[in-house]
């Protein structure tokens, strides 16, 4: 039985690509750097995976997968990489401002209060998912909110896990869940804590070699029958 689930935000309750683009196009204008392109875009967002997952190996820290993302990336584009720190700050607020549900995600965490203790768990800075997480309205149906900055490491890190552990100790790993898309971040972290995972993969892709996935969902709404079992 599952009585304890921790969601993941970015890309599985909430659509991050549609907050990332939003922000960036905003802030293009704003800074006056013209029109930032789809295909632009999606070069930032492969730039900004490759320097998360190596945060989550520790071979960058927080600071400098946030400015170093934008340095990369204003490079290539001939950008003066001396924006990089103010951009970035203002790109963590503009984060907040588009709230996309995935999966009808708001209505789900509604309907499962009170059948099972729910965390958000997230490696995202604590400035842009306060705010999501605020006007979403999703903070208020978790029990307990968990940031990476905050607890002082980051997924897959099984301290990060340790932490929402001691901060419950009712909670029991055989009944405790992950839900979340990424395989670097949250399945290798709940494989690390020894709890169940879940990955949310909405594209279809199989679970590839290395991962243990005990439960596979295309759709958020499948958790009403995982939780069934």
């Amino acid at each position: 039985m599952i009585k304890t689930i921790l969601w993941d935000v970015d890309n599985t309750l909430l659509d991050f690509k549609a907050a990332e683009s939003a922000a960036i196009a905003s802030l293009f204008r704003d800074f006056k750097l013209g029109e930032c392109t789809d295909e632009m875009i999606s070069r930032y967002s492969a730039i900004n995976d490759v320097h998360w997952k190596k945060l989550e190996r520790g071979e960058l820290t927080k600071p400098e997968v946030l400015i170093g993302r934008f340095e990369t990336f204003f490079g290539e584009y001939g950008i003066d990489k001396a924006l990089a720190p103010a951009f970035n700050a203002e790109y963590q607020q503009r984060l907040g401002d588009t709230i996309v549900f995935r999966d009808n995600s708001y209505e789900i965490v509604k309907s499962l209060r009170g059948r099972a203790r729910q965390y958000a768990v997230s490696n995202g800075t604590v400035v842009a998912q306060t705010k999501k997480l605020r006007l979403s309205g999703l903070g208020d149906l978790m029990d307990a909110v968990f940031l990476s900055e905050q607890v002082g490491f980051e997924k897959p890190d099984v301290r990060f896990f340790d932490a929402i552990f001691a901060y419950d100790p009712d909670m029991k790993k055989a009944e405790t869940l992950i839900v979340g898309d990424s395989l670097t971040s949250d399945i290798r972290g709940g494989m690390n804590a020894g709890i169940k995972t879940c990955w949310y993969c909405p594209e279809g892709k199989s679970v590839p070699d290395g991962y243990r996935v005990d439960f596979l969902l295309r759709d958020l709404n499948g958790i009403y029958e995982l939780l069934g079992r």
